[in-house]
């Protein structure tokens, strides 16, 4: 099932190429705040969810075009991400150590929504195309033979990042936890339609241009794995959000105006914006692309406050 947040965070499921709003079947969690009915939601899946089909067979459907989609984790207790946790298309001679980093609840958007540049004198502004999962249950010191047991569902996710801000070292808060840094959605897709995350192609497209490209298989720690370590160092709850990290070859800059879509496979399409009070630019280019150019550091900025010249 396909679960989601619409215009004033009404309750739907995606059927097709349709919404349907199934708030009457939470009607006893209105009150609760969006995030909250989620994690209740989660929690009481499998007594709630033929209530949602129901909703859906007796409901009257409603077009992508005529909703808002909101964040489908509206604000997650937690974030987790993962940090190079791709093989980078066998670049990459063995894994990095396993590794990861919170990412701030408050950086969350969701679909049509903007990603806004902060004026900050960062090197390049990034966003990676990532897949992440959803909790679905308690997880404390989980074995990776249990893993999967834990995900409620998947999603798109995109992870904003501030590169090379000053000092040097001083990286993950002020690179990742940035307002809205954390675009995710459209929706949520249980666990019970996608058969094996670890085969899904991901996609990424600035203003229509092919940007990233990739597959979940490359992924060097595999989600068991990444669940098994994160549930080692706190808790999970139904509701919290583990992005699984990206394929950084096609990573390219992020300007104002851009029009960002991201989507891996039998998750939908998520659409963004890109917003830069300042007008900064960048060079058109992708980490590949100035790799086989043999250029070193990342893509310089050209125009614009802090531009280098």
């Amino acid at each position: 099932m396909k679960l989601a947040f619409i215009d004033d965070y009404k309750f739907s499921v995606i059927e097709g190429d349709q919404v349907f709003d199934v708030s009457a079947a939470v009607s006893d969690l209105i009150a609760l705040p969006p995030q909250k009915l989620l994690s209740t939601v989660i929690t009481e899946w499998e007594t709630r969810r033929g209530a949602f089909s129901a909703a859906v067979r007796s409901g009257q459907g409603r077009a992508f075009s005529a909703v808002r989609f909101r964040s489908p984790t509206p604000e997650p207790r937690t974030i987790d991400c993962m940090a190079v946790n791709y093989m980078e298309d066998g670049t990459r001679a063995e894994p990095a150590p396993i590794n990861a980093f919170h990412k701030s609840p408050s950086a969350v958007i969701g679909d049509g929504d903007t990603m806004v540049l902060p004026d900050v004198p960062a090197i390049v502004f990034e966003g990676e195309a990532e897949m992440a999962l959803v909790i679905g249950r308690v997880a404390k010191n989980v074995s990776a033979a249990e893993a999967m047991q834990y995900i409620f569902g998947y999603m798109n996710f995109i992870d904003g990042s501030a590169r090379g801000l000053p000092p040097a070292g001083n990286t993950f808060f002020q690179t990742k936890s940035r307002e809205t840094f954390a675009p995710m959605g459209p929706y949520i897709v249980t666990a019970d339609e996608i058969p094996d995350p670890q085969a899904l192609q991901v996609k990424l497209w600035v203003n229509g241009h092919l940007m990233q490209n990739y597959n979940t298989s490359d992924m060097a720690h595999k989600i068991p794995r990444c669940i098994e370590w994160i549930s080692s160092i706190h808790t999970l709850y139904p509701g919290d959000v583990l992005a699984l990290g990206t394929n950084h070859r096609g990573l390219n800059a992020f300007q104002d105006g851009d029009r960002v879509e991201l989507e891996t496979q039998g998750l939908g399409r998520l659409h963004i914006n890109v917003s830069d009070p300042l007008k900064r630019t960048w060079s058109r280019e992708t980490r590949l692309e100035r790799a086989d150019k043999k250029l070193e550091g990342l893509t310089p900025q050209l125009t614009g406050k802090y531009a280098k010249v």
